[in-house]
């Protein structure tokens, strides 16, 4: 069993309904808020919830009364929702302990934009890029940080049944991670 290893298991998801139910089961299974990190295009309110029945956000809304609209429901519950703005990526919103990490890797100027960031965060590059390119097409960045291998387990196990694709894991640091997590993945 892993302590205090600081993994954080990320998922793509395509549509905010989505990934609002994958906060709300997080939480629910016992996750704390403050440790469940979401990161969205911006311009996703209008073009995104627009369609949905149940809309929170009205079509033309600006993109800054926008965020607080589009992140309803178990979203609007993260800590620190802001917004940043990636080179290459554009305008995103973060919510949660993203927020603070993409702040202070200096994302808005880093080199490599919102790859290097990710890979910043213990992400493989290839998963990075992958990312990056969903969120490039309007995809939703859910992450929950967990202590343990029991809740990296159970983590995974929500995105999958939520609809996220691209799930992965990452620790602290992915030299010493990547050995042991492939061969406790297929013991399992």
């Amino acid at each position: 069993m892993a302590h205090n290893k600081k993994t954080s298991v990320f998922g793509i998801y395509s549509d905010i309904v989505s990934a609002d139910n994958a906060t709300d089961a997080l939480v629910r299974s016992g996750f704390a808020s403050s440790d469940i990190s979401a990161l969205l295009p911006e311009n996703l309110g209008s073009k995104a919830i627009g369609t949905q029945k149940a809309t929170k956000a009205p079509e033309g809304a600006t993109a800054g009364a926008s965020a607080g609209a589009i992140l309803g429901g178990a979203l609007g519950l993260l800590a620190g929702i802001g917004a940043i703005a990636i080179p290459g990526v554009g305008p995103l919103i973060a919510a949660g302990p993203i927020l603070a990490t993409l702040a202070g890797v200096g994302a808005g100027g880093a080199v490599g934009g919102l790859t290097g960031a990710l890979i910043g965060m213990g992400i493989p590059e290839y998963e990075a890029k992958r990312y990056e390119g969903r969120l490039q097409k309007g995809g939703i960045l859910l992450s929950a940080h967990c202590d343990t291998s029991e809740e990296i387990k159970r983590a995974k196990e929500i995105m999958k049944n939520t609809g996220a694709e691209d799930i992965s894991s990452t620790g602290e640091s992915p030299s010493d991670v990547s050995k042991a997590d492939r061969k406790a993945a297929g013991s399992h």
